[in-house]
C-alpha cells in the first residue's frame, strides 16, 4: 500500500509518498532522508539549477534497483512546474523536440525528489524567460581517473589545469563528481566554440605531461591516467549539477571543494562526502562553488 503526505512547499501543495522507502540500502537511508536532504541544500543548489533544462536519473526501488533517466516532462507533471520545449537533435524516442522541466524553486525540487530523482544533470548552458536556449555560460573540464588513478591523480591534473586556465583569463572551480572522479568549471565567455577550447587545452596537457593525462576517448588508453573529457562542453550533454547526490552505495554528492583541499588529497577517502557531510560543510562555508 502507497503511504502518501500531503505537505505545502512556498505555497505549492504536493503529496509525498513511500517516505520510508529505503533508497539507500547499505546505510539504510530512505526517501524522506533524500526529500530533506535536497530541501536543506536548497539554497545553494538552487542556483546551478536555475534556468538550465534538466536531466535527471530515477532509480524507483533505490540504487541497488532499475533506474532510467529521464529528459522529457510526462503528461502528469504538474501544470506549475516550469517546462521548456526545445529540439532534440539525435532523440532516443525520435522526437523533434522535448519538454525539459526545469527547477527553478523548492517546490519543484521537492517534487523532484520525491520521485528519488536521485541524481540532477544540466547543460552549460540557460534558457530565458522566454524558454530560448541562450549561449553557454559555464566551461567544464571532467577528469575521469582510469584505474589504478583515483581522484588524487585527478587533483593533481585539476591543479595543472587551473594554471592553463589562469594564464587564459579564466577562474577555475573544483568539485568532486561524487563518484570516482572530479569537475572544474569556469565562467565561460563565449570566445570561441567551448568543445573545441577545451579540447585543445586538454591536448596542450597531453602533450606536456603524456604518462599523466589523456585526452582521447578510448578507454584502452587510460589505465593508469585521467581522462580530461572536454566533450562535456557539447551543448547535448550534460554534467551532474553541483550538490547533486549520486546513486553509490553510500549517498555522496558532488561536493564544491576549496582549492586547498584539492592541494592536500593525499587518499581517494579525503575527498567522498556524503549528504550529511555536505550539509554540515554548507553551514560552515556557505556555496564554495559561488561564482569567482
Amino acid at each position: 500500500m502507497v503511504k502518501k503526505v500531503p505537505v505545502r512547499v512556498d505555497g505549492r501543495e504536493l503529496t509525498l509518498s513511500n517516505l520510508d522507502k529505503v533508497l539507500y540500502p547499505e546505510i539504510g537511508f530512505t526517501k524522506a532522508e533524500v526529500i530533506d536532504y535536497y530541501s536543506r541544500v536548497a539554497p545553494v543548489l538552487l542556483p546551478h539549477l536555475a534556468g538550465r533544462p534538466l536531466t535527471v536519473k530515477r532509480y524507483p526501488n533505490g540504487v541497488t534497483g532499475q533506474f532510467f533517466f529521464e529528459k522529457n516532462a510526462p503528461d502528469h507533471t504538474p501544470a506549475w512546474i516550469r517546462k521548456v520545449n526545445l529540439p532534440a537533435p539525435g532523440s532516443s524516442k525520435n522526437r523533434e523536440s522535448i519538454d525539459f522541466a526545469v527547477i527553478d524553486d523548492l517546490p519543484t525540487l521537492a517534487y523532484y525528489a520525491n520521485l528519488a530523482a536521485l541524481e540532477l544533470h544540466v547543460p552549460q548552458w540557460r534558457v530565458d524567460a522566454d524558454g530560448t536556449a541562450l549561449p553557454p555560460d559555464t566551461l567544464v573540464f571532467d577528469l575521469d581517473p582510469g584505474a589504478p588513478a583515483t581522484i588524487v591523480e585527478c587533483c593533481r591534473v585539476a591543479l595543472m589545469l587551473r594554471e592553463v586556465l589562469k594564464a587564459e583569463g579564466l577562474t577555475a572551480r573544483p568539485k568532486t563528481s561524487g563518484n570516482k572522479g572530479m569537475q572544474l568549471y569556469a565562467d565561460w565567455d563565449c570566445r570561441e566554440e567551448p568543445s573545441a577550447y577545451a579540447k585543445r587545452l586538454a591536448q596542450v596537457l597531453e602533450k606536456e605531461h603524456p604518462k599523466e593525462i589523456v585526452s582521447v576517448m578510448a578507454k584502452k588508453a587510460r589505465p593508469g591516467k585521467v581522462f580530461i573529457d572536454w566533450s562535456q562542453n557539447n551543448p547535448a550533454k550534460t554534467t551532474v549539477a553541483p550538490y547533486s547526490l549520486r546513486a553509490r552505495e553510500r549517498p555522496t554528492v558532488s561536493t564544491p571543494l576549496s582549492w586547498k583541499e584539492v592541494e592536500d588529497c593525499e587518499h581517494p577517502d579525503d575527498l567522498v562526502f556524503t549528504a550529511p557531510d555536505v550539509l554540515a560543510r554548507v553551514e560552515e562555508h556557505g556555496d564554495l562553488f559561488g561564482r569567482a
